[in-house]
């Protein structure tokens, strides 16, 4: 079977997008604004050590005003990238449900937080790596209503705990990732709770 793009809606190049490029990493990007946002993305990956660099492609609201995370990231130029694992899915997954920007997810869903640095978001407590990035671009995807956004990696947090070596910097990390809807560790695939 041949797909052409050109014949599918936005929405079914989604399903298909995201049931074949897997799995797809799973983390919260913290921003601050009004307040703390604290929202999951899968679609974002590494795109360069140099500069250290990640991508990260965020939509915009139904009404097609800016999400809070591109917004406050326009505004302050930090964001924290915090890697999820499993003792945090149902925070995770009920995080993504859309607030008005005067509502934290931190305080909505009980997701705490701690400061690691004055001039970064917090990170979420807990969490086992967590990057400190500065926004660096926005790219131009013509005809679109999703930004991709090159964030650089300034400071990279990392729990003791995972790191098996720390001569060779060998670290194990039981990271969430996106298969498709469900979410996934490798070799095992979990489901979230329903979102109230």
């Amino acid at each position: 079977m041949l797909i052409d793009f050109k014949d599918q809606a936005s929405t079914d190049r989604y399903k298909l997008m995201s049931q074949l490029v897997i799995p797809r990493p799973v983390a919260w990007i913290v921003t601050e604004g009004e307040v703390v946002n604290i929202a999951p993305f899968s679609y974002f990956t590494p795109l360069s050590s140099d500069p250290a660099a990640m991508i990260v492609s965020i939509g915009h609201r139904a009404d097609g005003t800016p999400k809070d995370t591109l917004r406050n990231l326009r505004a302050s130029q930090k964001c924290v990238l915090c890697i999820t694992d499993e003792s945090k899915l149902d925070m995770m997954h009920l995080s993504s449900k859309g607030l008005e920007p005067t509502e934290s997810e931190s305080e909505v869903f009980d997701i705490p937080t701690q400061k690691i640095f004055d001039d970064f978001p917090p990170i979420v407590e807990g969490i086992k790596v967590a990057f400190f990035c500065e926004y660096l671009q926005e790219v131009e995807l013509k005809g679109s209503k999703t930004i991709p956004v090159i964030i650089e990696i300034k400071h990279l947090y990392v729990d003791e705990m995972i790191i098996s070596d720390k001569e060779k910097m060998t670290m194990e990390l039981d990271a969430i990732a996106r298969v498709g809807r469900s979410y996934a560790k490798i070799g095992e695939e979990m489901q979230a709770p329903p979102i109230p």
